[in-house]
């Protein structure tokens, strides 16, 4: 069965307008357009750009006859009525109703996904998470959100906010994100670790990846893990440090949800040897030995095309 559809990936980066279709079980991106965020701040700005581009593809692609809508953005969002509301990478998207404006262009049925949530629908069906009927995505991008595939099924939660696993917090101190000091997410996110090396750097001035005090605004989790590829004692401790916390975060979800797999995207996806030494021993200090010895933990195996499937898959499903 062929099935033609519509995706649009939003992100505090870029945004991606995108024709897929499904056939045979799997998925084809036809042909897609991305543009930088920023260059349409507005919610109304960004919305009309995303339905120009969609609207050209179109028309390169007469064979094409889409079903459905789906738009992966990240939260705080009400998937069920969808509405965008407030997300800290989105300045000035407030209460966008987004589904309801789409449908109105297009005619077609509009969902709106956690992009999270999005990302373990792809996974699960095409993806690392393929056969589980209990698995977690970790995002482990700028932020550190969870979706979640309980019993078979999206769970997101009584509101849409399940998953928000970046929000517990580790320690009382540390490096911020999703708002609080010492979070999973400030332990476990590409700002987090930025953050985390700027603190182990200004303790060991001069390195190779940071001379001086004006070089700290440039370090990023990329650099960083360049150079503990490269043998830095430093940076490879900064890497340790955050798959330690990995690893505590790991076992809260292992021992709470009995999980069959979690799959890791990003940072994880890149750099799953500078952190699953340190992540795989504190899990196995923390976690119950029959919770843990079930659950595989594997990175996200869609590459740089996760967010282009998984608002695809949001329509699919």
């Amino acid at each position: 069965m062929l099935k033609w559809l519509i995706g649009f990936d939003i992100g505090g980066t870029k945004c991606a307008a995108i024709l897929g279709k499904v056939e045979d079980g799997n998925f084809f991106i036809v042909q897609k357009t991305v543009f930088a965020t920023k260059e349409y701040p507005a919610p109304a700005d960004c919305i009309e750009k995303f339905s120009a581009e969609i609207k050209k593809i179109l028309e390169l692609h007469p064979e094409a006859a889409p079903e459905a809508i789906g738009i992966s953005c990240g939260g705080p969002l009400d998937s069920k009525k969808g509405i965008i509301m407030s997300p800290p990478n989105l300045p000035g998207w407030d209460d966008v109703h987004i589904c309801k404006i789409l449908e109105a262009k297009f005619h077609l049925p509009v969902k709106l996904c956690n992009d999270a949530d999005a990302c373990a629908l792809a996974e699960w069906k095409f993806g690392a998470g393929k056969g589980a009927e209990n698995m977690a995505f970790l995002t482990f991008g700028t932020g550190l959100g969870a979706g979640l595939i309980l019993n078979g099924r999206l769970y997101s939660g009584s509101c849409g906010m399940a998953g928000e696993c970046g929000h517990i917090r580790l320690d009382d101190s540390g490096p911020t994100g999703y708002g609080k000091t010492g979070s999973f997410e400030g332990f476990c996110s590409g700002g987090g670790i930025a953050q985390l090396g700027k603190l182990y750097a200004e303790k060991n001035l001069p390195l190779p990846w940071c001379r001086t005090v004006g070089d700290l605004p440039s370090v990023t989790a990329k650099s960083i893990a360049d150079a503990a590829n490269a043998g830095d004692p430093v940076a490879i401790a900064v890497y340790e440090e955050s798959g330690r916390r990995l690893g505590y975060g790991l076992s809260i979800l292992i021992d709470l949800l009995n999980l069959e797999k979690i799959v890791i995207g990003s940072v994880f996806q890149r750099s799953e040897n500078l952190l699953r030494p340190a992540m795989e021993e504190i899990i196995r200090k923390e976690a119950l030995p029959q919770s843990r010895e079930i659950c595989k933990i594997l990175p996200a195996e869609l590459g740089e095309n996760i967010g282009d499937i998984a608002a695809l898959s949001v329509a699919l499903l």
